[in-house]
């Protein structure tokens, strides 16, 4: 259970995740549907999207402790697979209401802290405190917790608590695992994410305007939407940078293809699924020290590391790549490499699933 969208029927890549998991165990889940998707099948019931979308998370959040007590009630599963914290606060709270003793695991994908200090507008701070409370309060009396970096590990061991796994969460990498392409002509950096603060898009663009007068002959290609937009929005208007609000995966490993390197200059990070894609397509990584992301990539060889919020460290290392080609094709060398401990099939992820309920 989480508050992830779908859209009914799945599409062929998310429908290998389900299907392997259908395999292994009778399987129930409880998630958000997108606009226009239908909200129930024999495996999802999904919550529609609310009439007025600021409330949207309000609604999911109100109502889902209830929703969880139903399915408890009708399925009466063996566990309950949480995707945060948050969530396994509600199932905890369901579990009482439905007096159904299903055992409750919560994953950690990242630092549940940035919810509400470095996502959405500034308000969500004046929550920072309850949320923090109430994150540690589910990790403790969950029956387990599943970890998927080294990092989430430490997060959780911080608390004086124990993981009973640590894997991955499953990536859908079809499109990204093709033979890599030798790097294009023109230099280009490329970044692909939410542009929220966690992500440090401001700090992105400070380091770009740095960079920029210095490389005349390279280009920044951003990709994603979210409250941040109007910083990138200013660097396309000053700097002429290309901005895509939305791609699909194929037209992402596309633009991986036409990239020289990928930055991420996050301010945290938990499994960094696109540092995996960008493995993928043999594509180095210019990131910051932070979150996962040093667990992925290794300074110098996959990638150029640099201290978070830093600006100028930031407009520095893309400097050194974008104006070094043989540099570049040696990070790209490294980063094919660096892709294999995090790849799973839909077969071994559904059995690493099945250990974790027994």
């Amino acid at each position: 259970m989480g508050r992830t969208r779908y859209r009914l029927p799945l599409a062929s890549g998310a429908a290998r995740k389900w299907d392997a998991l259908g395999a292994e165990l009778d399987v129930r889940v409880i998630g958000t549907a997108a606009p226009g998707s239908p909200i129930e099948d024999a495996t999802f019931t999904l919550m529609s999207p609310a009439r007025v979308r600021p409330l949207d998370g309000v609604v999911f959040w109100l109502t889902l402790p209830r929703r969880i007590a139903l399915i408890l009630r009708s399925f009466r599963p063996d566990a309950v697979v949480c995707q945060t914290a948050y969530e396994a606060a509600a199932a905890l709270l369901a579990r009482r209401l439905a007096r159904v003793p299903a055992r409750i695991v919560v994953e950690v994908h990242g630092d549940w802290r940035t919810s509400t200090r470095l996502y959405g507008s500034g308000s969500r701070r004046a929550l920072a405190p309850f949320a923090d409370l109430l994150a540690a309060a589910a990790l403790r009396r969950s029956d387990a917790i599943r970890t998927v970096s080294p990092f989430t590990t430490r997060l959780v061991r911080e608390l004086g608590l124990e993981t009973a796994a640590d894997f991955p969460a499953y990536m859908d990498l079809e499109p990204f695992v093709a033979p890599p392409q030798p790097l294009c002509e023109e230099p280009v950096a490329l970044f692909v994410g939410v542009l929220e603060a966690y992500k440090n898009v401001d700090g992105l663009a400070a380091a770009w305007r740095l960079a920029a007068p210095r490389l005349p002959e390279a280009s920044l290609r951003i990709v994603g939407k979210g409250s941040r937009a109007d910083i990138v929005a200013a660097l396309v208007r000053e700097h002429g940078v290309r901005w895509e609000r939305d791609l699909s995966a194929e037209d992402v490993a596309k633009a991986m293809d036409d990239a020289w390197v990928l930055v991420l200059p996050s301010r945290s990070e938990g499994m960094g699924r696109v540092l995996v894609e960008a493995f993928c397509r043999g594509r180095g990584v210019v990131g910051t020290r932070a979150g996962s992301i040093p667990d992925l990539v290794a300074d110098g060889v996959s990638g150029l590391l640099v201290a978070p919020d830093d600006p100028a460290a930031l407009a520095e290392a893309l400097v050194r790549v974008l104006s070094d080609r043989a540099l570049a094709e040696q990070l790209s060398s490294g980063a094919r490499s660096a892709a294999a401990p995090w790849l799973q099939t839909p077969e071994e992820y559904a059995l690493r699933m099945r250990e974790l309920v027994a």
